[in-house]
């Protein structure tokens, strides 16, 4: 325990030391990558009023957001009244995706426990 214990606090040792010499040279060149996105003068007043406008941008686009939910709602309803004209094709696409969905969750639920398998004797 105590090998593995020096073992990682000589690798952050490493990664400090790697930070520290590289570090600023990489702020630098994310910066010049992205200027075009800081906004002129990069003050506190600035980021809260850029973090409002954010917010709000948000909020007002929940009504258009709520029409195509609806729509493509409505398009599934379609798809579920004519389901005898419904190609083995589409229904093995919506069959990989259901199966999708619940891996993602069965995933997120592993993860959420710390990636332990509960109900399991090993």
């Amino acid at each position: 325990m105590a090998s593995k214990l020096m073992q990682l606090q000589s690798k952050a040792k490493q990664a400090s030391q790697f930070v520290g010499k590289h570090g600023c040279e990489y702020y630098k060149q994310l910066m010049e990558k992205n200027k075009q996105y800081v906004v002129e003068p990069p003050t506190i007043e600035k980021c809260q009023e850029l973090s409002k406008q954010l917010l709000y941008t948000r909020l007002a686009s929940i009504p258009g957001r709520y029409e195509a939910f609806w729509k493509e709602l409505d398009g599934v309803k379609q798809i579920w009244r004519n389901k005898k004209e419904l190609k083995v094709e589409d229904a093995g696409i919506a069959a990989l995706f259901g199966l999708e969905l619940y891996a993602w969750f069965c995933v997120g639920e592993i993860v959420g426990r710390g990636f332990t398998l509960t109900g399991y004797y090993v």
